[in-house]
């Protein structure tokens, strides 16, 4: 695991205001589901119709196959608190989210993966958008440290709360690494707790 300072890769727009996880993830999927196939169920019941502009949902047209940056809208992420949905975004091959905005535990589950939701401007959104639908094999870069988005000769910034952004860049986001790089002073912190000790 270790920082995430820059996320590079090919961009996928999806177009719409507050997507919710219901929709990233259907309910009726997860029912003695591990996170182990969620790709296979992300966007499906929104898969099986057809969409504009491509008459088939991003996610399955094949100029984004292999796309590592998701590019939406605001509000992405609200509903539940599933976090099987950015579970299944980053199993099917999604690094990093730009959008206008995100719901709150949606980018907290995703900080926990370590796959960055950064905002920008309702205006760069949308120019990221277009770009990418003009030419869906141009490459993205978001750099986390300068908080910028470069995709071609189109830069523009982007944010992430400064606790967020210093626990990317440093690698402090993979709080579960952390404890197993220090196991030996976690352990020694354990036997000096008296209702730890003896288990």
């Amino acid at each position: 695991m270790g920082a995430i300072r820059t996320v590079t890769g090919r961009g996928l727009p999806l177009r719409g205001d507050d997507i919710d996880t219901d929709r990233i993830m259907p309910a009726r999927f997860l029912r003695g589901v591990s996170f182990e196939g969620l790709e296979k169920h992300v966007f499906e019941d929104d898969r099986s119709k057809p969409m504009h502009p491509y008459n088939r949902h991003p996610f399955d047209v094949a100029q984004y196959q292999g796309a590592s940056i998701l590019i939406v809208n605001s509000n992405f992420g609200c509903g539940s608190s599933r976090e099987h949905a950015p579970q299944g975004l980053h199993r099917w091959g999604i690094n990093a989210v730009v959008g206008e905005s995100f719901a709150e535990i949606f980018f907290g589950n995703s900080l926990m993966i370590g796959m960055p939701c950064v905002t920008a401007s309702h205006d760069d959104v949308q120019r990221l958008m277009e770009m990418v639908e003009k030419h869906p094999h141009a490459e993205m870069t978001i750099d986390l440290a300068a908080g910028t988005c470069q995709v071609a000769d189109f830069h523009c910034a982007v944010s992430l709360p400064p606790k967020v952004r210093e626990a990317f860049t440093t690698g402090a986001w993979d709080t579960t690494g952390m404890l197993l790089d220090r196991f030996e002073q976690v352990d020694a912190t354990a036997d000096r707790l008296s209702y730890v000790r003896g288990f």
